[in-house]
């Protein structure tokens, strides 16, 4: 590395630097001889000054020292090895750090984020003579039990391979190919993190993110490829949703960007995570999962970064054709960071203080997100789901405001029902999900043409019973008729029965699709009938003595997703109970 210039002034992790010399921006420099590694982010040019954004902490640097350039852009190494790791917001490998300087990570300590010891037996997919492309496959290993790892071209290389590596163990750094005209190709390659990655083409939505939550998939579905914010004050359950999300999603590689959490949170995280299983395969869940940590207390930069590195890591298993969910808890932390580093830059500040560019920032962030023809042939996908932290749980603050501007699906978390112990705590009269219309499509051809229906006929009811508990809050609710009563019952029947879902119990934590069709059908038969036997002259007291009413209260837990035809005997049993009170009140 050569020197590019001298720090003139220190303000945090914010660095000018005076006498430049070939300097570029957006480059990655080390600053001082500690080699404090920070980010060019603005050049003044008639004032001979660059000013450099640093990943660590500054204490104890000095005007004067040298900086040096590396002529590269902020980029992360993608290759065999990241599956299963831990790393934090510019891709240093947490647990080879914690051999090197034990439990806190020294400033200046250098790793390469990929291990250069381990071995992969490489099998090609292509052979010398063939012409390759930007993207394509080059050949495969095996990263995990779970995962198959393909070795692509990177976006920028093609030509005609001359040479070739026969099937064997290999390094990532090995070369496996050489093209003509002197390129090699090796197990891994860099990527800027904060360009795209390119693809063939955009694909529309035609699939839901199945993630076995019953309010999330039957309420407010979210496509594959699709984007979701999670808004919530503290302790209302955003961690709690977004690991679920994490364990029981059906997406094969999860990204899970801790942005500014507490440290406890994600030593959670990082306790728990190894120990889970993966519910499809039975293997421990880490084998489909990379983790990028950056705690609170560490440098705000790196924060700043650590969003762009989770999504680009998740780009690149897209393009090996995988179905990728970004879990980025939380943006709230990473616009903080983004205001901090604003306010040392001297910028003019927006609302509240965040910089003018917040919604580009986001709406950059979230555009990365999508379900695409990739440059190898198939098909994947990134979805985004993002937690937002509100100060207070005010949702019009500027984080939540200018994130419902980008994303599709709205998962607003209430207080009320956190502090009930409701979870999720996802709020049905705040939600929404604007993937309703190209999701019914599949449920329809795929699990339930009455999906829809059945869906629409439950929401009209929440929305009653809404207005009605305005009503109630005046008149009491002796007031109502008992028609209206009843709406209030099956409502709480509804929230108790399929809104709320334990995470810890073995059957309830995940619900496959046909089994959360077959409960909403029951608890609408239940308010049909009971609608009609009201008209009748049936006392509203008799109808929630009816003796399958507890059935419908247990089933979320009595019945597993291997056992869809016992919702047939509970049916039945639910028709001939309230057929027998029909007769016996004519």
């Amino acid at each position: 590395m050569n020197i590019i210039g001298y720090i003139k002034k220190i303000n945090g992790p914010v660095v000018e630097i005076k006498g430049l010399n070939n300097i570029h921006m957006m480059e990655v420099v080390e600053v001082s001889d500690e080699r404090v590694i920070g980010e060019v982010v603005r050049i003044i040019g008639d004032k001979d000054t660059a000013v450099v954004q640093v990943y660590e902490d500054t204490t104890g640097l000095k005007p004067g020292a040298p900086v040096y350039g590396s002529g590269m852009p902020m980029s992360v190494e993608l290759g065999p090895g990241l599956t299963g790791n831990i790393f934090d917001g510019i891709q240093r490998p947490l647990l080879t750090i914690e051999t090197l300087s034990g439990n806190y990570i020294k400033r200046g300590v250098r790793c390469p984020s990929l291990d250069r010891s381990r071995k992969y037996e490489f099998i090609p997919a292509l052979t010398t003579g063939m012409k390759v492309k930007g993207g394509e496959i080059l050949g495969s290993v095996q990263e995990t039990e779970l995962l198959s790892h393909r070795i692509l071209v990177p976006p920028t290389a093609s030509g005609i391979i001359k040479q070739i590596a026969p099937q064997g163990d290999y390094g990532v750094e090995s070369v496996l190919a050489v093209l003509d005209g002197g390129t090699e190709l090796k197990m891994y390659h860099r990527w800027p993190i904060r360009k795209p990655r390119p693809v063939g083409k955009r694909l529309p939505f035609d699939r839901p993110l199945i993630t076995g939550q019953r309010v999330i998939d039957t309420l407010f579905p979210i496509a594959l490829g699709g984007t979701a914010t999670v808004p919530g004050g503290f302790g209302t359950g955003k961690t709690i949703v977004q690991h679920q999300l994490a364990k029981y999603a059906q997406a094969d590689v999860i990204v899970y960007i801790g942005c500014g959490e507490r440290g406890n949170e994600l030593t959670d995280i990082l306790l728990n995570f190894p120990k889970l299983l993966d519910p499809a395969s039975g293997k421990p869940l880490m084998q489909r999962t990379i983790i990028i940590a950056n705690t609170s207390n560490m440098p705000v930069a790196a924060r700043e970064a650590s969003i762009y590195t989770g999504v680009t890591i998740a780009e690149y298993y897209r393009d090996m054709g995988y179905n990728v969910a970004v879990m980025a808890d939380s943006t709230s932390r990473w616009a903080e960071a983004l205001r901090e580093l604003s306010g040392r830059m001297e910028e003019i500040p927006a609302e509240e203080g965040f910089p003018a560019y917040l919604p580009t920032r986001l709406a950059e962030f979230y555009e990365r997100a999508g379900y695409a023809a990739t440059l190898s042939g198939g098909n994947g996908s990134v979805t985004i789901i993002g937690a937002v932290s509100p100060p207070g749980g005010d949702f019009s603050e500027p984080v939540t405001q200018h994130s419902k501007r980008f994303i599709r699906c709205f998962w607003a978390l209430d207080r009320q029902l956190a502090n009930a112990r409701h979870y999720p705590s996802i709020s049905w009269t705040e939600s929404y999900s604007e993937y309703l219309e190209e999701m019914s499509v599949w449920w329809g051809k795929n699990v339930s043409e009455e999906w829809f229906d059945l869906r629409s006929r439950i929401m009209a009811l929440l929305q009653s019973e809404s207005r009605l508990q305005n009503v109630i809050k005046l008149v009491g609710p002796e007031a109502l008729p008992e028609s209206q009563r009843f709406i209030l019952e099956v409502c709480a029947l509804f929230k108790n029965a399929f809104l709320q879902q334990s995470a810890y119990d073995s059957v309830d934590a995940y619900s496959s699709t046909t089994k959360q069709v077959r409960m909403l059908r029951l608890i609408l038969k239940y308010y049909e009938a009971g609608a009609a036997l009201l008209k009748k002259g049936v006392p509203l007291a008799r109808l929630k003595k009816v003796k399958v009413y507890s059935e419908l209260l247990r089933m979320k837990f009595s019945i597993s997703n291997e056992e869809i035809g016992k919702f047939d005997l509970l049916e039945e049993q639910l028709g001939k109970s309230l057929a027998k009170m029909e007769i016996m009140y004519k």
